[in-house]
């Protein structure tokens, strides 16, 4: 299973930052938009992540990992424009998880994470763990939410931010039917004024929901999960 790491993203979204990609084996049943609206899974990012995740681009999680500890102390950098945190499926490899966790240290690594968290299989109960660990110890993870009920559901383990899509025409500020607060993402706000880079609010630790209204050639299909 290969990663691959740019270390100056062409991403407009995010900004010149390094940003990672790792194995479409990584992305968990648990994702509603897996094989069903994924953003990546289209366009040239696809092409990208294609040859990834069929070897032919990339490198081993042992000299993926070498690389992230070479990304110099204090820069900003997404884990993820596609895939997920290690581990096939819904599982978190724990392992190579608090192995990113440590390689990462000093530096602001951020990415999102649909591996399974809500449910009392064993599995399950680890993955809450290994998520805190790292939100705990310089690593951000996001709970990726699939709509705010289940963004509240995310909220209430207490293990690290959450994000979530939002349906369309949902305003820059809102409210959770739990009441937890949140705010569009400020890239979708601001457009081209506003990148990762310069806003990193995902790589914050924070009470805040950030909220993403669905985009790319899929966004139908995603609002609708954000409907549900």
């Amino acid at each position: 299973m290969n990663y691959h790491l740019s270390l100056k993203s062409s991403n407009m979204k995010t900004g010149a930052i390094p940003v990672s990609t790792s194995s479409k084996l990584t992305c968990p049943d648990a994702c509603p938009m897996k094989r069903n609206g994924c953003y990546a899974a289209s366009g040239s990012l696809n092409i990208h992540w294609l040859k990834i995740s069929r070897d032919e681009r990339g490198v081993s999680f042992e000299e993926f990992i070498k690389q992230i500890s070479f990304i110099p102390l204090g820069q900003l950098w997404r884990h993820n424009q596609a895939g997920d945190l290690p581990g096939v499926n819904n599982k978190i490899n724990k392992k190579q998880l608090f192995a990113l966790v440590k390689a990462n240290k000093g530096r602001k690594g951020f990415t999102y994470s649909h591996k399974l968290v809500i449910g009392s299989e064993k599995f399950v109960l680890n993955n809450r763990a290994y998520i805190k660990y790292a939100n705990d110890n310089g690593f951000t993870i996001n709970l990726s939410g699939n709509s705010l009920a289940h963004a509240d559901e995310l909220k209430a383990l207490n293990i690290g931010p959450v994000a979530a899509i939002v349906p369309f025409g949902t305003p820059n500020t809102f409210v959770t039917p739990a009441g937890n607060k949140g705010v569009i993402c400020p890239a979708q706000r601001e457009g081209n004024n506003t990148t990762c880079e310069k806003c990193q609010l995902c790589q914050k630790q924070r009470s805040v929901i950030v909220g993403f209204i669905p985009h790319g050639n899929s966004k139908n299909k995603v609002n609708q999960i954000a409907n549900s």
